[in-house]
C-alpha cells in the first residue's frame, strides 16, 4: 500500500468510527417497549417468571433469554491484529468489528469484553465467570503462548464452545485452501513436505489440524524467528515449539524449503525470498498469510515460478485466507444445536464445507460485489468469498451435523436440509421474503414441468445478462432476450457468460411473428391514431414486440428497462397489454425492512389521480398484497393531515377516497387522511387518535399523488436498510414489469421471480 493510500485509508477510517455515534454498535430491544405494560413485562414485576422457570430449569435460560444467540469477544489486547500488544482499550475497536462481522454475517449477536489481565490465571478466572451470559466465546488477540493454555483450561472447565479465532479461524481457512492446493497438484496430504514460517498461535493450530486431516508429523518442518525448531534446541523453545521439534539437520528456512511441497507463512513481511522459492518441489504450494504485507508477495514468485498456486491474507490478491469465512458460520452451527464445545470434528467438517463450496459454480452476486471478476475453480479460486452466501449455508449445517454426531450438541436438527434452507431467514425479512416467493414459483414450475418464459426487452444490457445467468442457473425462469444476436453474442463472451449463447435471442422486426404482431396491434389501435405503417414502425421496438408476445401467449412474462425511461417503457405495455376492469396502471413497491414489509402506493404511474382512483389504487394493492402476503392487508391513506385537520383540497380528496375504499372494500381495513408519522408508527396512532380503525401494524400505504409517493420511496430506500422490490404494474391483464434505471442485478433477479409468480398464479384476478 502506498503512503498515499495509507494516508487516505488512515483518515476515512478514522471518521467511520467518530461520525455520529462513536463506534460501530449498538443494543436494540427485540420486543415492544411503548407501553407501560410492555415495560412490566420486560421488568419489573413480570420479569420475576421467567427468572422463576429459569431457577427451576437452568436450560430454560436459552428459551427466555438472548444467551442461546449470545457470543463474547474476549481479548486482552497483546496480540492486536499486527499491531502487537497495544493494551485492552486500543482492542476494543477490534472487538467492535468482530461483533459486526458475527451479526452480518450469521446474525450472531454479541458483547465485546476487553479485559486488564495479562495473566492466564487471571485470564481463565474472568471469562468463566461469564459463563451464565454467553451461549460461547471467542477468544480474540491474546499473545502465545498464553493463548493455548487460556484456551485450553477454559475448553475442560466451560460447558460452552470456547474458540480462539486467531488459532482456530486462520487454520480451518488455510486447511480448507489446502485441501484444494493438494488437489489441484495432485498430491496426497499424508505425502506432502510442509515448513511452516511462524511458531505462534496460528501456525500451531494449522499444523495440527493438517495432522488431524491426515498430514504426517514428520513431514512438518517450523520455523521461528532463530530459525529451524528440532530436537534439542534451546534457545527460545516452549512446549508448543517443543511438540513439533524434528531430527534434522537444517537450521535455516532456507534449508527446510529446499525440495519442500508447500509453505504456510504466519510470520512476518519479506521472511521467503525468491531464491527459496526456486528450491522447492515442482507444482509448489505458498500460503504467504502475514498481514498486511504477506512473507513474499505473488508477483514476486512469479518472477521465478510459473507453477505455484498462492494464498495471501490480502483481499487484493487470489486466495484470501479470510478468518470471516469461518468463526461466524462454524459458532452460527455450534449455537443451532447448544454445542457444549466446538471439537476437532466440527472443525474439520467445516474445512471440508468450504473447501467443496469453492468447486460450485461462484453465482453472479458474488463475482459483482468483487467487481465482475470471474471466479472458477482452479490454482485462482481456491478458497470461496466471503460475501457468498452460500458459506452460511454450507459450514454451518456442516459443523451442527458434527456436533450432534460427536454427542457434543445439546438439542438435535431433524432436518438439515430444512435447517439450510431457514439458515438464510436469519438474515433479514428481506431473505425470508424473497424465499417464500421462491418457494412458491419453484412448487409451480414442478407442477407444470416447465420454467416460466421471461422476456427481456435490453438483451444487449450488461445486468440483464448477469441477471439472465442467476435465473437460468436457480432453474425457475427461462429468459428470452430480444436484441440482435450477434451483438448479443459478443456482450456475453466480453462479460464471461458464453454459457448463456443458447438462449433464445428475437430481433423483432426479422421474426416470423413480425407481421402478424404489427397487424394485430394496427387492428386494436385502428381509431386511436395508428396506422399499419405506424404499427410497423412501433412493433420493431422491443418493448412492443415484448409486450405483444405475453399479449399472444409465447411468453408468460416481460420485463421492460433499465436504460430507458420509465413512460417510454409503460405506453407500450398499457397500448399493447392493457389493464384489468378499465382500471388505470399503477406502480407498487415493496419495501422489506428487517422486521417489516410495506407496500407503496402510487409510485410511478398516476401524477395527481382523482378520489376514485386513489380508492381503485388501493384495493388493486390490497388483492397483490393478499396475493403475495397470504392476508388482507391495513391500509393506511397518508397526506399533510390528520383526520380532517385541514379542509383544504389534498386531504379532502384523500379523505373522500378513504370513504369509497370503506364502501367499496367493507371487508378491508382502511383509514386516514393521516400524516406519515401516524400511519406508520401505531404507538402514536393509539396514543392520539385511538378512534382509528386499524388494528394493528400499517401494510400499505396509499399516497395522494406520484410526487410524495415517488420521493417517499427513494428516500427510504436511500437512508434505511431495506430491500425495494419493484415497481410492481397492476392491475395488467398480462404479467408485465418495468426495471428502474438504477436496479442492481440482485434487484432485478428479485423482481424477475416475483413476477414470474405473478404469471403463475393469474387465478387471481383483479375485481372492484
Amino acid at each position: 500500500m502506498t503512503d498515499k493510500k495509507a494516508e487516505e485509508l488512515k483518515a476515512s477510517s478514522l471518521e467511520y468510527h467518530e461520525t455520529g455515534r462513536p463506534g460501530k454498535i449498538e443494543i436494540r430491544s427485540t420486543k415492544p417497549t411503548f407501553s407501560s405494560s410492555d415495560l412490566a413485562k420486560a421488568y419489573s414485576p413480570g420479569v420475576a417468571y421467567p427468572c422463576l422457570e429459569i431457577a427451576n430449569n437452568p436450560n430454560d435460560v436459552f428459551k427466555y433469554t438472548a444467551k442461546g444467540n449470545l457470543v463474547a469477544v474476549v481479548s486482552n489486547g497483546t496480540a492486536v491484529l499486527g499491531l502487537g500488544n497495544i493494551g485492552p482499550e486500543a482492542s476494543k475497536p477490534v472487538m467492535e468489528g468482530k461483533g459486526v462481522l458475527f451479526k452480518r454475517f450469521a446474525d450472531i449477536d454479541v458483547f465485546d469484553i476487553e479485559v486488564n489481565e495479562p495473566t492466564v490465571d487471571g485470564m481463565v478466572r474472568v471469562v468463566k465467570a461469564l459463563e451464565p451470559t454467553f451461549g460461547g466465546v471467542n477468544l480474540e488477540d491474546i499473545k502465545a503462548p498464553e493463548c493455548f493454555e487460556i484456551e485450553k483450561q477454559l475448553q475442560e472447565i466451560m460447558d460452552i464452545p470456547v474458540f480462539h479465532d486467531d488459532q482456530h479461524g486462520t487454520a480451518i481457512i488455510a486447511a480448507a485452501g489446502f485441501l484444494n492446493a493438494l488437489e489441484l497438484t495432485g498430491r496426497n496430504i499424508a505425502d506432502a513436505k510442509i515448513v511452516f514460517s511462524g511458531a505462534g498461535a496460528a501456525a500451531v493450530a494449522c499444523a495440527r489440524l493438517f495432522i488431524d486431516m491426515g498430514a504426517k508429523r514428520e513431514h512438518i518442518t517450523m520455523c521461528d524467528s532463530k530459525g529451524v525448531i528440532y530436537k534439542g534446541r534451546k534457545e527460545g523453545m516452549n512446549p508448543y515449539k517443543e511438540e513439533f521439534a524434528v531430527d534434522t539437520k537444517n537450521r535455516t528456512l532456507g534449508d527446510a524449503m529446499n525440495g519442500a511441497d508447500a509453505f504456510m507463512g504466519v510470520s512476518a513481511k519479506g521472511v521467503l525470498s525468491k531464491d527459496m522459492v526456486k528450491t522447492m518441489s515442482t507444482d509448489p504450494i505458498i500460503f504467504a498469510m502475514a498481514n498486511p504485507e504477506p512473507e513474499i508477495l505473488p508477483s514476486e514468485v512469479a518472477e521465478v515460478r510459473n507453477d505455484a498456486i498462492m494464498a495471501t491474507g490480502r483481499s487484493d490478491f487470489p486466495n484470501q485466507v479470510n478468518n470471516v469465512l469461518g468463526f461466524p458460520f462454524i459458532f452460527r452451527g455450534a449455537l443451532d444445536v447448544k454445542a457444549r464445545k466446538i471439537n476437532v470434528e466440527m472443525k474439520i467438517a467445516a474445512v471440508k464445507a468450504l473447501a467443496e463450496l469453492a468447486k460450485e459454480e461462484v453465482p453472479e452476486e458474488v463475482k459483482m460485489a468483487y467487481g465482475n471478476e470471474d471466479f472458477s475453480f482452479g490454482r485462482d479460486y481456491i478458497i470461496p468469498k466471503p460475501f457468498d452466501r452460500r458459506v452460511l449455508t454450507r459450514l454451518s449445517p456442516a459443523v451442527a451435523k458434527a456436533a450432534m454426531e460427536t454427542g457434543v450438541a445439546r438439542v438435535d436438527i431433524n432436518d438439515l436440509h430444512e435447517y439450510a434452507a431457514n439458515l438464510e431467514n436469519r438474515l433479514g425479512t428481506a431473505a425470508h421474503f424473497m424465499k417464500s416467493l421462491r418457494d412458491r414459483l419453484t412448487s409451480h414450475v414442478k407442477r407444470r414441468n416447465a420454467k416460466v418464459r421471461m422476456v427481456f426487452a435490453e438483451g444487449l444490457n450488461t445486468r440483464i445478462l448477469q441477471a439472465s445467468k442467476i435465473l437460468r442457473t436457480e432453474g425457475r425462469i427461462e429468459p428470452i432476450l430480444l436484441g440482435d444476436q450477434e451483438k448479443i453474442h459478443q456482450k456475453m463472451e466480453e462479460l464471461g457468460l458464453s454459457t448463456l449463447k443458447d438462449l433464445e435471442i428475437i430481433k423483432p422486426n426479422r421474426s416470423d411473428y413480425f407481421k402478424d404482431f404489427y397487424m394485430e396491434f394496427s387492428e386494436i389501435r385502428q381509431r386511436k391514431g395508428i396506422s399499419v405503417y405506424h404499427a410497423e414502425d412501433l412493433m420493431a421496438q422491443e418493448n412492443y414486440f415484448g409486450s405483444m408476445m405475453v399479449r399472444k401467449g409465447l411468453a408468460e412474462s416481460f420485463i421492460a428497462g433499465p436504460t430507458l425511461d420509465y413512460s417510454s417503457c409503460l405506453n407500450p405495455l398499457i397500448n399493447v397489454v392493457g389493464t384489468r376492469e378499465k382500471f388505470k396502471a399503477a406502480g407498487i413497491y415493496i419495501l422489506v425492512f428487517q422486521n417489516r414489509v410495506l407496500f407503496l402506493a402510487d409510485c410511478t404511474a398516476q401524477i395527481d389521480p382523482s378520489s376514485e382512483q386513489l380508492s381503485n389504487i388501493a384495493g388493486n394493492t390490497a388483492i397483490l398484497f393478499k396475493h403475495l402476503m397470504r392476508r388482507d392487508p391495513r391500509i393506511a391513506f397518508v397526506s399533510y393531515s390528520n383526520f380532517g385537520s385541514s379542509s383544504s383540497y389534498g386531504p379532502k380528496k384523500v379523505k373522500r377516497a378513504v370513504e369509497l375504499t370503506k364502501e367499496k372494500y367493507p371487508h378491508l381495513e382502511v383509514d386516514g387522511e393521516m400524516q406519515a408519522d401516524v400511519a406508520v408508527n401505531r404507538a402514536i396512532r393509539d396514543k392520539l387518535f385511538n378512534f382509528h380503525e386499524l388494528d394493528g401494524d400499517v401494510d400499505v400505504l396509499i399516497f395522494p399523488e406520484l410526487n410524495s409517493a415517488n420521493i417517499s420511496y427513494k428516500l427510504l430506500s436511500q437512508l434505511t436498510e431495506n430491500t425495494a422490490i419493484g415497481p410492481i404494474l397492476i392491475p395488467m391483464k398480462g404479467t408485465v414489469n418495468i426495471l428502474q434505471r438504477t436496479a442492481s442485478v440482485t434487484e432485478i433477479v428479485n423482481i424477475c421471480n416475483l413476477t414470474a409468480l405473478l404469471s403463475e398464479e393469474e387465478e387471481l384476478t383483479y375485481k372492484g
